[in-house]
């Protein structure tokens, strides 16, 4: 499902134009992503938590060549599937 058949789900599950409902999830994902960068959870109950995790500096590979590489350290998105969402894709 993409951005649009999302809008379009929205739409029809909450009885709101697409145009209301484009605006809707704009603003959730604004919302999200402001709270993601200050490092605060965005907690939805049955849904799911999104979380900042921080990746620390590790040596990998090159995957072409073999050779050795630094990879810098990071602040990563995580995602944790809550239990109504968990029980419902099983």
């Amino acid at each position: 499902m993409n951005k649009a058949e999302l809008i379009d789900a929205i739409a029809a599950e909450a009885k709101l134009t697409k145009a209301d409902s484009k605006k809707a999830l704009d603003a959730f994902i604004k919302a999200t992503t402001g709270a993601l960068k200050k490092g605060d959870r965005v907690a939805l109950v049955g849904f799911g938590s999104f979380s900042v995790a921080k990746r620390s500096a590790r040596t990998g590979r090159n995957p072409q060549t073999g050779k050795p590489i630094n990879i810098k350290a990071k602040n990563v998105c995580k995602f944790k599937a809550g239990s109504e969402l968990s029980d419902a894709v099983k």
